[in-house]
């Protein structure tokens, strides 16, 4: 009996000192968050209103159900006990009631902090506080919490992460841990302990294929995101995700821009974050955010991220491999003109070395033309089309 009183116990302590909660994020999470185009301009109002809005538009039918607020919820000041405190004019009425609404509509509600001692806009930020901010968010019934990395002068990455992780899971309420950190201290190399997603890159921008000067630091386009996904394949799977930043659609680029850069976020089975203001959502950005097989092709439950096949001459092949066999491909044109494609799918060697997974160039895979909703034939022919200049040919094959 002693034995196995002893077993129990460690068993629980091992339990209460694990770093994250199990069994989250088994795909990348889909949601909507605020930054992106409120910036800290937000409100009560605007939750609820985009609330409504993610389920009559079908994004929430099409698996986007955190609904986050990014930076600038907050008071300026904690309250007498160290508590954070929703900003009272935007917020009337409580965190708490904003929460109740969002999961009222069926959705997840997600709130932001930060690991230093104030977060990018300069509100109270966790530093010294982790346990306390952990616990008042179980209160709150969030469900997942992006943590960023501002204000950390002399603080060790993946100590103040573990820290928050740690106090998460001692809250008690599974949250999503979501590590905004950059990617400065290469979080994919230690921190899939630690949390469900974890950001690579510095802040996206709207823009294709080019960095954005933002005075004292630059953001990045779409395509220099993507330029820093190669070599970081290996590190995602469920629950771990590589984490290129939220969606731009919607935000301003061409509609074959915004196509390109959903489609690319879907072969790197990113998670899905709209940045964009949904209440006043283009039918072209509706369709892109919402097409089905582009979003099952990111929802993939085998979990794989793709990776660059080729590249020439500003056209690159990404590779995706799929359950049961089945591959995603994507030709992208990231060039100023129209480049034209004789892909000879039996002289194609493609070999995912992380899911082992090999393209049978023998066998005669069905293609599909996720944008167009065609049947392009079989593998058994060369595919010849054209892809238009800053667009993209994304297909699966199936067997």
């Amino acid at each position: 009996m002693k034995k196995i009183l002893t077993i129990i116990f460690l068993s629980a302590a091992l339990q209460l000192h694990a770093q994250k909660f199990e069994g989250l994020a088994l795909t990348p999470p889909m949601g909507w968050n605020s930054w992106n185009t409120f910036n800290t301009k937000i409100s009560e109002d605007l939750v609820k209103h985009t609330a409504d809005i993610m389920v009559s538009s079908g994004m929430k039918d099409a698996g986007y159900v955190y609904l986050v607020l990014d930076d600038g919820w907050m008071s300026k000041e904690r309250d007498n006990n160290g508590n954070l405190v929703a900003d009272p004019e935007k917020f009337p009425h409580g965190m708490k009631a904003v929460a109740d609404y969002v999961h009222s509509k069926g959705l997840k509600f997600g709130l932001y902090n930060c690991a230093g001692t104030l977060t990018c806009a300069g509100y109270p930020g966790t530093r010294g506080y982790e346990y306390q901010d952990a616990r008042l968010y179980a209160s709150w019934d969030i469900d997942y919490l992006k943590f960023d990395w501002c204000n950390t002068d002399g603080i060790n990455a993946k100590e103040a992460y573990t820290t928050m992780s740690k106090a998460l899971k001692t809250a008690g309420r599974p949250i999503v841990f979501s590590l905004c950190e950059w990617g400065t201290n290469k979080p994919w190399e230690w921190a899939a302990p630690v949390g469900h997603l974890w950001r690579t890159t510095g802040d996206i921008t709207a823009q294709f294929d080019s960095l954005r000067n933002e005075g004292t630091w630059v953001s990045n386009g779409t395509m220099w995101i993507v330029d820093m996904q190669v070599g970081l394949q290996k590190y995602a799977g469920p629950g771990h995700w590589n984490d290129p930043d939220m969606l731009e659609v919607g935000n301003g680029m061409k509609p074959s821009e915004d196509r390109a850069h959903f489609s690319m976020w879907c072969m790197l089975a990113a998670p899905l974050m709209a940045g964009n203001d949904i209440t006043k959502m283009s039918q072209a950005s509706r369709d892109i955010l919402t097409n089905k097989d582009a979003v099952t092709i990111d929802q993939d439950p085998l979990g794989v991220e793709g990776f660059r096949y080729t590249a020439a001459n500003g056209l690159e092949v990404w590779a995706k491999p799929l359950s049961n066999n089945n591959w995603a491909i994507c030709f992208l044109n990231r060039s100023s003109s129209p480049q034209k494609i004789n892909f000879d799918w039996q002289k194609e060697n493609i070999y995912d070395s992380v899911s082992k997974q090999q393209f049978n160039a023998s066998a005669s895979y069905k293609i599909f033309d996720v944008w167009s909703k065609k049947n392009l034939g079989n593998t058994s022919s060369p595919l010849s089309a054209e892809v238009p200049s800053h667009d993209v040919l994304m297909v699966k094959l199936s067997r």
